[in-house]
C-alpha cells in the first residue's frame, strides 16, 4: 500500500493552478509512526513539536486550527480499525498566504514528514 507524507511536485503544481478565492480549510488526516527513526520519540511527539515549530508561521499568515481530534469509531469504512490517529483542520486566509507559509525559508516540512507513516491533506472550501 502506498503512503503519503509530503506534497509531491505534480500535486503542488496542480494546486498552484487551482482557482481558490478567499479563505479555505485544509483537512489533515494523520497516521503517526510508532517510533521516529534516530530518536526515542513517537510520531505523535514529533508532530506535537512540529505544531509548536510552525506557530510563528501560523501567526504570520493568520492561519488557525479550527478543529483537532482523535477518531474513535468508524460507522462507514473498515470494521476492524480506525485508519487515522488524528484529524486536524486548519483555516487559511488565502491560497497565497498558505503558499507563502509552506515555501518560507525555515518552514519545518521535513519535521511533519518524519512524524508520519501516512497522511492526507485535503483542500476544502465552504459552499
Amino acid at each position: 500500500m502506498k503512503t503519503y507524507t509530503g506534497i509531491n511536485q505534480k500535486q503542488f503544481q496542480d494546486f498552484l493552478e487551482l482557482s481558490v478565492d478567499g479563505a479555505f480549510q485544509m483537512i489533515n488526516l494523520l497516521k503517526f509512526k510508532k517510533k521516529v527513526e534516530g530518536t526515542e520519540l513517537t510520531g505523535a511527539q514529533v508532530y506535537a513539536e512540529y505544531l509548536n515549530a510552525i506557530l510563528p508561521f501560523f501567526q504570520d499568515t493568520r492561519a488557525k486550527i479550527i478543529y483537532q481530534g482523535k477518531p474513535l469509531f468508524g460507522l462507514i469504512g473498515p470494521e476492524d480499525t480506525i485508519e487515522w490517529d488524528k484529524i486536524l483542520i486548519v483555516e487559511y486566509e488565502s491560497k497565497e498566504e498558505f503558499i507563502g507559509m509552506i515555501t518560507k525559508k525555515g518552514y519545518p516540512a521535513e519535521m511533519r514528514s518524519r512524524a508520519l507513516s501516512d497522511s492526507r491533506l485535503i483542500l476544502s472550501i465552504e459552499k
